[in-house]
């Protein structure tokens, strides 16, 4: 008999309980977090304000996947293209992982959570950067869910910098061309150590991945929601899993 686990969520416009079967979790779900500043402009209120929310949603998210027993939660937070925005709202966000974590971290802690940060540091704000530093070293010792921040992450420069990385160790003499593979490749990646992302979901009704793990995703299941971010809850997540456990992953061959 398939053990299933009994969830307490329900959705607002069903009166049963909704059920996933324990045995098909994905690993590793990453969320493209999307539409604060329009759910903002919806409401008539500034952009900033769409962000604070979406740092709620952010807890929502990660006690919700805690719960399920998703191991891997990676978040795009901030991508190496949203420099481009107004500076006032870059320092907004900026800010944002300060005072998530100020406020969150303890609760986190006591869920055995374990925060990662994938992306270059170098042009973080030193007080971002060491919020997440402090909040990675509070936290190294934890072995349950691994929250992963993506801040100033982009695929295409991830990728670009690992091959940069594997020219050097050929000029070296260290490698020869031939010797570069798929597992090579992926040694020099931000995410190594952690499981390709089994599930990516995106809000607000977006269909792209906007060069977020352009490698990592190739095999991934993509969920996608008009919900936009401040609004995403358990029962959303909950959609996403139960969504992917309908789908049969074939990669590239036959069930």
């Amino acid at each position: 008999m398939i053990k299933r686990i009994r969830s307490w969520w329900m959705h607002k416009d069903s009166p049963k309980p909704l059920d996933i079967t324990a045995d098909n979790i994905p690993e590793h779900v990453a969320i493209i977090m999307d539409g604060n500043g329009r759910w903002a402009k919806r409401l008539g209120l500034p952009r900033i304000v769409g962000h604070h929310n979406g740092m709620k949603a952010v807890k929502r998210a990660t006690i919700a996947a805690d719960d399920l027993g998703i191991k891997y939660l990676t978040m795009y937070a901030f991508s190496t293209e949203n420099w481009k925005r107004p500076k006032d709202e870059v320092d907004f966000l900026m800010r944002l992982p300060q005072e998530f974590l100020a406020i969150e971290l303890d609760e986190l802690i006591e869920r055995n959570v374990q925060i990662r940060m994938m992306g270059d540091k170098d042009k973080l704000p030193n007080h971002t950067l060491k919020a997440m530093e402090d909040a990675m070293e509070r936290t190294a010792g934890n072995d349950g869910l691994v929250l992963n921040f993506a801040l100033n992450y982009g695929g295409r420069k991830e990728i670009t910098d690992g091959m940069t990385l594997l020219g050097h160790e050929i000029e070296a003499g260290r490698l020869k061309a031939e010797d570069i593979n798929a597992e090579l490749i992926e040694k020099h990646l931000k995410t190594h150590g952690i499981p390709d992302p089994d599930l990516l979901i995106r809000t607000s009704g977006e269909m792209r991945i906007s060069n977020f793990m352009l490698w990592q995703l190739a095999y991934s299941e993509l969920w996608f929601t008009d919900i936009y971010w401040p609004e995403f809850n358990k029962d959303h997540l909950h959609d996403a899993v139960a969504e992917y456990q309908r789908r049969t992953r074939r990669y590239g061959g036959l069930s």
